[in-house]
């Protein structure tokens, strides 16, 4: 970031996008060390956007915060925990932040948080963090290990890279597309539904989430 800011600095425009996470405001447990620098991604970004503005650059720096994205990063992280690893669902396939990527690159935006999970973890902790603690003790655990055993050579990247061509996607593509399907037949049935109502006002179609 530093040695982008050093050539925007000589032409006086350029955008610095800084891919952050939920988990930037609202930690969660087994994910310490993750959250802990997505946080850490976070308070120097703010604090580079004052410099700028103090040294009255025509920089944009902005931050994009992701939900539970469909990623290798859950086959090859480091597990002790003797079951694979999963993100917490909802999961959205990583095209969906590249798309938020590219927009936060192309429009000046503070902040773009990524999906209802984000906005929903972050507001929530700051209403009520407590109750989240506590909920977390109990759920965090159970929604991030699925039940397959994790085998005993499992590969992991934590001291060196991972062998091995790995794409953008993870291995929950059929849970994805299981999981699309479940939402289209719910909508539709909502769909039908609301048009089936007498009265029914077609807006309330904005709650159906597809």
């Amino acid at each position: 970031m530093m040695t982008a800011l050093a050539r925007m600095r000589t032409r006086n425009r350029g955008t610095i996008v800084n891919v952050g996470s939920a988990l930037a405001y609202r930690s969660v447990p087994l994910q310490a060390i993750y959250c802990g620098a997505k946080a850490a991604i976070r308070g120097f970004t703010d604090s580079l956007r004052s410099e700028i503005i103090h040294d009255k650059l025509d920089v944009h720096i902005t931050m994009v915060d992701l939900p539970a994205v469909n990623t290798p990063q859950f086959d090859w992280a480091m597990n002790k925990m003797g079951k694979k690893a999963q993100p917490v669902p909802p999961i959205y396939q990583p095209e969906v932040p590249a798309r938020a990527i590219y927009f936060a690159a192309t429009h000046r935006r503070r902040d773009v948080w990524v999906g209802f999970p984000t906005v929903k973890a972050i507001l929530a902790n700051r209403i009520a963090p407590s109750l989240i603690d506590r909920y977390l003790a109990k759920a965090g655990y159970s929604g991030q290990l699925t039940g397959e055993d994790l085998p005993a050579d499992a590969p992991d990247n934590l001291d060196r890279p991972v062998p091995g061509p790995y794409g953008a996607h993870g291995r929950f593509d059929r849970l994805l597309a299981w999981d699309a399907l479940v939402r289209l037949v719910g909508g539709a049935t909502t769909l039908c539904l609301v048009f089936a109502i007498p009265g029914a006002h077609p807006l309330a179609l904005l709650n159906v989430r597809l």
